[in-house]
């Protein structure tokens, strides 16, 4: 066991904060923070991306990827903003879902241009009355006549009204209007028509949340992604990826925050000496840095379980919960450091407040990620008291 990084991990870690440094935090900087980016400000950072190889990480080399280990995407991860981090993960999901259910044709069709970073993706999967269960999902594809129609609605959706290509998780019902199969179509763009509209948010609102409606959306039989793997496969994979991932967002958040509760604290003076050399202050901030450096101990280990193939839906599941609970934490204690300061925007404290409030919800909430780590443990499924192969 080492916690160390290796010599090359710290090279790949300073390759992305490099890359934060001259690309993404001027684009951040030069536009409203308050507000969406634009496409273009996308298209120069996931360009960025692409130069380090963070739009595929999970494809090997011959498929166009870097063929890193999980372990090191995350310490890349890291280190990247947490607007564009969700960003990146819903574009490199797409990425990573296209590649492991599409047949030849179609992998050489949409993902050039996606590692490239020349064009953006998403995943749409989520619906206004299924999110954590998606056997609830209700868009579906349809046959009339010759032409394939999707019709349904998707919210809560990354990259909505930036995105080129979407990969659509709906169910199949060309032949069986009542089917059950949950396959997933890929709409471009450029060829289909389609609604989207952006979601107003209480944090990391230079990025896009949006709604996206699909309304007779006609399909190219072309662009049905035939998976031999169940419908709901790969999105529960890419799930349990993503829940350390979004882990390590928290940690580096939390960081920020801490941060600037030790700077405040050793320049603040009350009763005659700086706010640092009181002792509960001392107790916050070490609870702080213990909850911090535990929290990023667990998302590394549920990324090496991962590269294992070892079964990690529980330790990536309590990864997520304790380090977005660890974050806001930090961030509580950082604002009682600051006192009336910590309210004030000129701080900064306020905006990670703000900011930490998205990260339960993406790829499960607390609750739904309690009960898969319960799961693990008792091997009974609470929603419907099944008990699970292998206990």
């Amino acid at each position: 066991m080492d916690f160390q990084l290796s010599a090359e991990q710290e090279l790949m870690r300073d390759s992305t904060r490099r890359l934060v440094e001259r690309v993404i935090a001027p684009e951040l900087l030069s536009h409203a923070p308050d507000h969406p980016l634009p496409k273009s400000s996308y298209l120069r950072i996931f360009k960025g991306l692409s130069d380090i190889g963070l739009t595929a990480p999970r494809l090997p080399e011959s498929a166009g990827g870097p063929g890193i280990q999980m372990i090191d995407y995350g310490v890349m991860f890291e280190q990247i903003p947490a607007v564009i981090g969700i960003a990146l993960i819903a574009h490199e999901g797409a990425v990573a879902r296209l590649y492991g259910e599409c047949n030849e044709e179609q992998r050489e069709r949409f993902l050039p241009e996606l590692i490239a970073g020349s064009k953006i993706g998403c995943t749409c999967a989520t619906e206004p009355d299924a999110g954590s269960d998606p056997r609830g999902i209700q868009t579906r594809l349809t046959r009339q006549g010759g032409r394939l129609l999707l019709n349904g609605s998707k919210m809560w959706i990354t990259n909505a009204t930036v995105a080129d290509t979407m990969v659509v998780t709906c169910r199949d019902c060309r032949e069986d209007a009542d089917s059950r199969v949950v396959i997933k179509v890929a709409v471009e763009r450029e060829y289909a028509a389609f609604a989207a509209r952006e979601i107003d948010t209480i944090g990391l609102q230079q990025g896009i949340l949006g709604e996206v409606t699909f309304l007779d959306c006609e399909i190219p039989p072309e662009n049905v992604i035939k998976s031999g793997v169940g419908g709901t496969e790969i999105l529960k994979k890419t799930w349990m990826l993503n829940r350390p991932l979004i882990g390590l967002l928290a940690v580096h958040m939390a960081e920020q925050a801490l941060d600037k509760a030790i700077e405040y604290v050793k320049q603040r003076k009350q009763f005659g000496k700086v706010i640092a050399a009181h002792q509960l202050v001392q107790k916050n901030l070490a609870d702080c840095c213990a909850s911090i450096t535990a929290a990023r101990a667990l998302c590394q280990q549920a990324l090496i379980k991962i590269d294992r193939g070892e079964t990690a839906d529980g330790a990536a599941a309590m990864a997520k919960r304790f380090a977005q609970n660890t974050c806001r934490d930090a961030v509580w204690q950082a604002m009682n450091a600051h006192g009336a300061m910590g309210l004030s925007r000129e701080v900064g404290i306020e905006k990670l407040y703000r900011d930490i409030c998205m990260l339960p919800i993406p790829d499960g909430t607390n609750e739904i990620l309690t009960l898969i780590q319960g799961r693990e443990l008792t091997g009974v499924e609470a929603l419907r008291g099944i008990a699970q192969p292998n206990t």
